[in-house]
């Protein structure tokens, strides 16, 4: 029993400062920026070595073995991309704009497999809460969303400019994927047909031709179709 606590305990260190060390070796864009890949690449080193150090017929020269090349691996792939630009957008994927000048791009959010309301809690980690505030939204290649905010949403505030300040209103989808919310279309007070009107105002005349539609008080409705403008 004391014996295979001593190995036990051998492997745990020997795999935590192997661990350590291979972290330190590749750099901090494993956590900075996790990429899809290095996600991946992460859990599959940890279940190598935790595989590695509670199976009894593996030794730590094993341990060792799995967490080196796989870390040379992963190494391996961080240097082509460095020295061959060319690789990059293969390797770690590239950036793509979902939000363009003000309108969602239907044909990117298809194409990274990103849907509407991914989107929306993508823009609220950024403090977005309303569509019609970004001018131009980017999805990098690590998930995330960076946007370039319309001029009347961007800096100064309003505390800045000493102005009286106003009521917030949270910002109501209506619409989205083509389909009526109509949940929250009663919560905005207003009914099917003042939102039929709405929609045949912007000559639509089928719901279904809608991305995303958005009500907020004392604004005109935000209407997105499928297709661009």
């Amino acid at each position: 029993m004391n014996t295979n606590f001593f190995y036990l305990t051998t492997e745990l260190v020997i795999g935590f400062f192997a661990l350590l060390l291979i972290t330190k070796v590749l750099g901090k864009t494993q956590i900075t920026q996790l990429t899809p890949f290095d996600f991946i690449s992460a859990l599959v080193l940890g279940e190598l070595v935790g595989n590695a150090i509670y199976d009894k017929e593996i030794g730590v020269q094993y341990v060792l073995y799995a967490v080196l090349i796989w870390g040379t691996l992963i190494y391996s792939v961080e240097w082509v991309t460095q020295k061959y630009k060319s690789t990059r957008s293969i390797l770690e994927g590239k950036p793509a704009i979902v939000i363009r000048e003000g309108k969602i791009d239907y044909q990117q959010l298809k194409d990274n497999h990103l849907d509407i309301n991914q989107l929306q809690h993508l823009l609220r980690q950024k403090d977005v809460f309303s569509v019609r505030e970004v001018e131009y939204g980017i999805l990098e290649s690590n998930g995330s969303v960076s946007i370039l905010k319309k001029s009347n949403y961007d800096q100064p505030i309003k505390k800045d400019l000493n102005l009286t300040p106003q009521k917030v209103y949270l910002p109501i989808t209506l619409i989205l994927d083509g389909e009526i919310l109509y949940n929250n279309l009663k919560e905005t007070g207003y009914n099917l047909a003042w939102l039929k009107h709405q929609l045949f105002a912007h000559g639509i005349t089928d719901e279904k031709e809608v991305l995303y539609a958005e009500w907020l008080e004392g604004e005109s409705l935000y209407i997105n179709t499928y297709h661009k403008e």
